[in-house]
């Protein structure tokens, strides 16, 4: 999924005490926000910084690491994630120098001042020509984050439901045949280094492509009853059946202690009606994060004792994304007023 703002003053100062939203929604340990820069019009870098933080948002995810997003960062306090570029992946597999170049260039100066949490090598790259190098070059930059000295920072990838051979229901998820080798490798090096598997969850794609079959109510959380019983699990919403299909799929490969952290999640406000609108959005990112006042950690049926971090997608709408559908996943406008009210004022 990858100006001036009007009024940035007093919108700032209007967002200072917002607190993120539900006691009944299913916030993780970690609630971040995506950032995308596919739009001629978005925030300054600075500014963005300071509208995550007014907006009580506690990390950001990058599509590539940003040189003055980075610099604006620098003593924010909010988690980031990042990595390379797709194109730069076969190269961080084959030569461990450009591992080794990678962190001397984007990690070592900016490790004092900001708390880089996450280095995502590949984002949707399987099935596809690119994921056969992915390993190799996690490995590469763990090996020179590890020859620096650096502790602390996961690296991993982040994956689309496209590596699952089935999903429904859950207990019955599996890699695809081709990528289970692949994917098993990974899944140990995630596994030794104790870092999340990522995925990108999306109900509004699975909901949108079969609206008889699969019901708004369990796409948005807004479904009271189970809808979908799995064994002794039961399921009341889409966003947890899917994570918990990462997590049957990791079990059948011996990775079952492998934590799924969703890199990207939301809900498009246009482009296809009747299923993509302000009322759907709302509801789906109401579901997913906590409630003014207090928060409960989202835990799935299949791993009922695990929290999941979540980053929703995305912070502004971005005029230059494909297509009206992708251009309005956005919970703000670049101006930062918000296309609908997500935060408790």
């Amino acid at each position: 999924m990858n100006s001036k703002p009007a009024g940035l003053a007093a919108i700032v100062l209007t967002l200072l005490s917002i607190q993120i939203l539900d006691p009944a929604g299913v916030a993780g340990d970690i609630t971040g926000v995506c950032y995308g820069r596919n739009g001629d019009n978005l925030p300054s870098p600075e500014d963005t910084v300071a509208f995550y933080k007014s907006n009580n948002i506690e990390a950001i995810r990058m599509y590539e690491p940003f040189p003055d997003m980075l610099d604006a960062l620098r003593g924010s306090g909010l988690s980031v994630a990042f990595g390379p570029r797709n194109e730069e992946i076969e190269t961080l597999a084959q030569d461990p120098a450009a591992a080794t170049d990678f962190v001397a260039i984007w990690i070592l100066p900016h490790l004092n001042d900001v708390d880089i949490k996450w280095i995502t090598i590949g984002n949707e790259v399987f099935p596809g020509e690119i994921a056969p190098f992915v390993a190799a070059a996690i490995r590469n930059v763990n090996a020179a984050l590890s020859n620096s000295g650096v502790t602390g920072i996961a690296v991993t990838t982040v994956v689309s439901m496209n590596v699952l051979e089935n999903s429904y229901p859950p207990s019955a998820s599996n890699f695809l045949p081709d990528l289970t080798e692949t994917m098993t490798e990974i899944s140990w090096i995630l596994s030794e280094t104790n870092s999340p598997l990522m995925a990108n969850i999306y109900p509004y794609f699975a909901y949108a492509s079969d609206p008889e079959q699969i019901s708004l109510d369990y796409s948005v959380f807004k479904s009271e009853t189970p809808v979908v019983v799995d064994g002794d699990l039961e399921y009341n919403n889409m966003f947890a059946a899917m994570i918990d299909a990462f997590n049957a799929a990791l079990e059948k490969i011996n990775a079952g202690n492998v934590v799924v952290t969703v890199a990207e999640t939301g809900w498009p406000t246009e482009g296809n009606p009747p299923y993509t609108s302000v009322d759907n959005a709302m509801a789906y990112n109401l579901g997913i994060l906590s409630t003014c006042g207090g928060s409960t950690p989202m835990r799935t049926p299949r791993r009922p004792e695990t929290t999941v971090d979540v980053f929703l997608f995305a912070m502004f709408k971005e005029n230059q994304k494909q297509g009206p559908v992708e251009q309005s996943f956005g919970i703000f406008e670049p101006d930062m007023t918000p296309v609908y009210d997500l935060f408790c004022y």
